[in-house]
Protein backbone atom coordinates (compact mmCIF):
# COMPACT_ATOMS: atom_id res chain seq x y z
CA UNK A 1 0.00 0.00 0.00
CA UNK A 2 0.92 3.77 -0.27
CA UNK A 3 0.32 6.64 1.74
CA UNK A 4 -0.07 9.95 0.54
CA UNK A 5 0.46 13.17 3.06
CA UNK A 6 1.10 17.27 3.59
CA UNK A 7 3.33 17.95 6.50
CA UNK A 8 5.02 20.64 7.34
CA UNK A 9 8.57 21.26 9.49
CA UNK A 10 7.33 19.99 12.13
CA UNK A 11 5.43 16.72 10.32
CA UNK A 12 1.84 18.34 11.39
CA UNK A 13 -0.53 17.60 9.02
CA UNK A 14 -3.77 19.52 10.59
CA UNK A 15 -5.58 21.54 12.95
CA UNK A 16 -8.93 21.90 14.29
CA UNK A 17 -10.04 18.70 12.01
CA UNK A 18 -8.88 20.55 8.47
CA UNK A 19 -5.67 20.87 6.59
CA UNK A 20 -2.93 22.96 7.61
CA UNK A 21 -3.11 24.91 4.64
CA UNK A 22 -4.26 24.32 0.31
CA UNK A 23 -1.99 24.24 -1.77
CA UNK A 24 -3.51 24.06 -5.57
CA UNK A 25 -0.53 22.40 -7.25
CA UNK A 26 -0.74 19.78 -4.62
CA UNK A 27 -4.15 19.12 -4.80
CA UNK A 28 -3.88 18.47 -8.32
CA UNK A 29 -0.83 15.86 -7.58
CA UNK A 30 -2.95 13.96 -4.94
CA UNK A 31 -5.72 13.92 -7.62
CA UNK A 32 -3.45 12.38 -10.26
CA UNK A 33 -2.20 10.04 -8.13
CA UNK A 34 -4.80 8.44 -6.25
CA UNK A 35 -7.46 8.38 -8.83
CA UNK A 36 -8.34 4.94 -10.66
CA UNK A 37 -6.77 3.37 -6.75
CA UNK A 38 -8.44 2.50 -3.85
CA UNK A 39 -7.87 5.28 -0.82
CA UNK A 40 -8.77 4.31 2.43
CA UNK A 41 -9.63 6.91 5.29
CA UNK A 42 -11.50 8.07 8.12
CA UNK A 43 -14.77 9.39 8.95
CA UNK A 44 -13.23 12.75 9.73
CA UNK A 45 -11.16 12.87 7.09
CA UNK A 46 -14.17 12.23 4.51
CA UNK A 47 -15.79 14.87 6.68
CA UNK A 48 -13.48 17.88 5.30
CA UNK A 49 -13.90 17.20 1.75
CA UNK A 50 -16.64 18.92 -0.42
CA UNK A 51 -20.37 17.88 0.93
CA UNK A 52 -18.47 15.40 3.11
CA UNK A 53 -18.92 12.93 -0.24
CA UNK A 54 -16.31 10.50 -0.97
CA UNK A 55 -13.75 10.86 -3.71
CA UNK A 56 -14.66 10.47 -7.27
CA UNK A 57 -13.34 7.49 -9.43
CA UNK A 58 -12.01 5.86 -6.17
CA UNK A 59 -12.89 3.25 -3.91
CA UNK A 60 -13.15 4.64 -0.93
CA UNK A 61 -12.45 2.59 2.38
CA UNK A 62 -13.63 4.44 4.86
CA UNK A 63 -12.89 3.74 9.01
CA UNK A 64 -14.90 4.38 11.34
CA UNK A 65 -16.19 3.10 14.97
CA UNK A 66 -19.21 4.47 15.12
CA UNK A 67 -21.85 1.46 14.15
CA UNK A 68 -24.46 4.03 12.73
CA UNK A 69 -22.08 5.72 10.55
CA UNK A 70 -23.75 5.85 6.95
CA UNK A 71 -21.76 8.13 4.66
CA UNK A 72 -23.39 9.02 0.95
CA UNK A 73 -21.20 6.16 -0.42
CA UNK A 74 -17.87 4.59 0.39
CA UNK A 75 -17.38 1.50 1.76
CA UNK A 76 -17.33 1.60 5.88
CA UNK A 77 -15.08 -0.75 7.77
CA UNK A 78 -15.55 -0.62 12.00
CA UNK A 79 -11.94 -2.43 12.38
CA UNK A 80 -8.94 -1.57 10.49
CA UNK A 81 -8.39 -5.46 10.26
CA UNK A 82 -11.27 -5.30 8.17
CA UNK A 83 -10.40 -2.34 5.98
CA UNK A 84 -7.25 -3.98 5.18
CA UNK A 85 -8.21 -7.13 4.44
CA UNK A 86 -10.32 -4.90 1.76
CA UNK A 87 -7.17 -2.56 0.93
CA UNK A 88 -5.48 -4.07 -2.45
CA UNK A 89 -2.20 -3.73 -2.54
CA UNK A 90 -2.41 -0.40 -4.52
CA UNK A 91 -4.15 1.35 -2.05
CA UNK A 92 -3.49 5.04 -0.95
CA UNK A 93 -3.98 5.85 3.04
CA UNK A 94 -4.74 9.39 2.90
CA UNK A 95 -5.79 10.28 6.68
CA UNK A 96 -6.30 11.18 8.77
CA UNK A 97 -3.77 11.08 11.70
CA UNK A 98 -5.24 7.67 13.52
CA UNK A 99 -5.52 5.91 10.21
CA UNK A 100 -2.09 6.72 9.10
CA UNK A 101 -0.50 5.16 12.23
CA UNK A 102 -2.22 2.24 12.21
CA UNK A 103 -1.61 1.47 8.62
CA UNK A 104 2.13 2.81 8.07
CA UNK A 105 3.35 -0.37 8.97
CA UNK A 106 1.27 -2.19 6.00
CA UNK A 107 2.76 0.98 3.65
CA UNK A 108 6.01 0.34 1.47
CA UNK A 109 5.60 3.48 -0.30
CA UNK A 110 5.25 7.18 0.91
CA UNK A 111 4.26 10.56 -1.41
CA UNK A 112 4.91 13.41 1.46
CA UNK A 113 4.68 16.79 0.42
CA UNK A 114 6.86 18.90 2.44
CA UNK A 115 5.95 22.34 3.42
CA UNK A 116 8.91 24.38 4.47
CA UNK A 117 7.10 26.15 7.36
CA UNK A 118 5.83 25.15 10.85
CA UNK A 119 2.39 26.31 11.54
CA UNK A 120 0.01 25.92 14.96
CA UNK A 121 -1.33 22.00 14.70
CA UNK A 122 -2.81 19.53 16.76
CA UNK A 123 -2.32 16.53 14.38
CA UNK A 124 1.25 15.07 12.89
CA UNK A 125 2.06 12.25 11.12
CA UNK A 126 5.60 10.12 11.88
CA UNK A 127 8.71 11.78 11.17
CA UNK A 128 9.94 9.52 8.42
CA UNK A 129 13.31 11.25 8.58
CA UNK A 130 14.09 9.48 11.97
CA UNK A 131 12.63 6.09 10.97
CA UNK A 132 15.06 3.94 9.70
CA UNK A 133 12.51 1.79 7.83
CA UNK A 134 12.03 4.80 5.70
CA UNK A 135 14.92 6.22 3.17
CA UNK A 136 14.06 8.85 0.94
CA UNK A 137 14.69 8.00 -2.62
CA UNK A 138 13.40 10.97 -4.75
CA UNK A 139 13.07 14.28 -4.25
CA UNK A 140 11.10 17.35 -6.62
CA UNK A 141 11.02 20.65 -6.64
CA UNK A 142 11.37 23.18 -4.55
CA UNK A 143 7.91 24.85 -5.81
CA UNK A 144 6.17 28.20 -4.27
CA UNK A 145 2.65 28.91 -3.50
CA UNK A 146 2.13 32.36 -2.61
CA UNK A 147 4.55 32.53 0.50
CA UNK A 148 4.87 28.50 1.33
CA UNK A 149 7.63 26.58 -0.30
CA UNK A 150 7.20 23.00 -0.17
CA UNK A 151 9.11 20.13 -1.91
CA UNK A 152 7.93 15.96 -3.26
CA UNK A 153 9.43 13.51 -0.85
CA UNK A 154 9.12 10.13 -2.23
CA UNK A 155 10.18 7.43 0.63
CA UNK A 156 10.78 3.64 0.57
CA UNK A 157 10.47 1.46 3.18
CA UNK A 158 13.80 -0.20 3.56
CA UNK A 159 13.92 -3.87 3.70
Amino acid sequence: MNVIVAVDENWAIGRDGDQLCYIPADLKRFQRLTTGHPVLLGRKTLATFPGGRPLKNRRNLILSTQEDFQPQGGEVFHTLEAALEAAPADTFVIGGESVYRAALDRCDTAYVTRIQKAFPADRYFPDLDRDPAWQAVEEEGPYTHEDLTFTYVTYRRVN
